[in-house]
């Protein structure tokens, strides 16, 4: 499976599934985020008339983690919807999503639920296996299900190093991806726990927009939030040899009060987690947006942090500037 798929020449140019390419002088796997997800919502109509046998199997083999994992995955579970909107904040400088630089927004195969890999090589990210799952409601909509909107993830390696921008994991793409919410307003992706570098309390930036067609640049983004690990579970995973340096980053912070993005309040952006270092965690977020308050895609906070900024672990690396998220 693969093979790169060959499109359809009509004179009216190529075609994959009867669609028409939006990038005709590109290949089929390269159409971007929106050809991807009507890929596979077509291959899905497929499995709901010839049922879950070898059809289904061979859809889970030819669109790649997205669907196999999210199936397949127990810990994919719900949490109790919050009843206040989650607090918006910076995107930081290393966010991949145009509002710096590159975009990986706009290349094929980032809508998927297994982050952990890069999408054009095999390199993947050592660390603590995480999964974590967000909760969307709407509070615009009496705090419904927020179904069909887009969750994109990102967050720094073991090292401290985010992908696409830090010396060394420039060409990676790993810890990146996008997942659109199912009825309930699910997503669940699996990555790694993060890295605590100096200067900022551990954490997974995410976005949340619309729906998957319009998550293609930053300017779209309806919530753009943190997520927040407790510190008995940090201390655990830090014990790993793969963590090095993370320990001593987390001390010098003493706290999520002293965070300067944390340290305006995190009680709606601490995620609930399960689990061990071995076996690895289960986390969960709920995330309440409300769309009739404008973003701002967030600021950090005066203050707060030690120097107000953040380095990778020693031995890391080190990012073209100093993170301040």
């Amino acid at each position: 499976m693969s093979t790169v798929p060959e499109p359809t020449t009509t004179p009216d140019g190529p075609t994959y599934d009867g669609r028409p390419l939006p990038r005709p002088d590109e290949d089929v796997v390269d159409q971007g985020v929106g050809f991807d997800v009507a890929t596979l919502v077509t291959r899905r109509r497929v499995l709901s008339v010839v049922g879950a046998g070898a059809g289904a199997l061979a859809l889970a083999a030819c669109s790649g983690s997205s669907d196999a994992t999210t199936a397949a995955s127990p810990s994919a579970t719900t949490t109790a919807a919050a009843t206040n909107e989650i607090p918006d904040e910076t995107n930081g400088p290393y966010p991949a999503d145009g509002s710096n630089g590159v975009n990986i927004l706009e290349e094929s195969g980032i809508v998927r639920a297994d982050v952990t890999s890069s999408l054009d090589s095999d390199t993947v990210a050592a660390g603590v296996p995480l999964s974590v799952t967000f909760t969307v409601t709407d509070l615009a909509n009496d705090n419904r299900p927020f179904d069909s909107v887009a969750v994109y993830l990102w967050h720094c390696d073991a090292a401290g190093l985010y992908s696409m921008y830090s010396d060394g994991v420039e060409d990676e793409t790993y810890l990146r991806g996008v997942q659109v919410a199912d009825a309930a307003g699910v997503v669940t992706f699996t990555t790694i726990v993060p890295a605590c570098y100096s200067g900022r309390w551990t954490h997974i930036h995410f976005e949340v927009y619309p729906d998957v067609d319009s998550a293609t640049t930053a300017d779209n983004a309806i919530a753009t939030s943190q997520m927040a690990f407790p510190r008995d579970m940090l201390d655990a995973v830090y014990q790993q040899d793969t963590y090095a340096g993370s320990s001593e980053n987390l001390a010098q912070i003493g706290s999520l009060d002293n965070d300067n993005v944390f340290g305006d309040g995190y009680d709606l952006e601490m995620g609930t987690f399960t689990g061990d270092p071995t076996s690895g965690y289960v986390g969960s977020l709920a995330v309440a947006v409300d769309t009739t308050t404008e973003p701002t895609a967030g600021a950090a906070p005066a203050g707060g942090g030690p120097g107000g900024g953040g380095q990778p672990p020693m031995g890391g690396g080190t990012p073209p500037t100093a993170p301040s998220n």
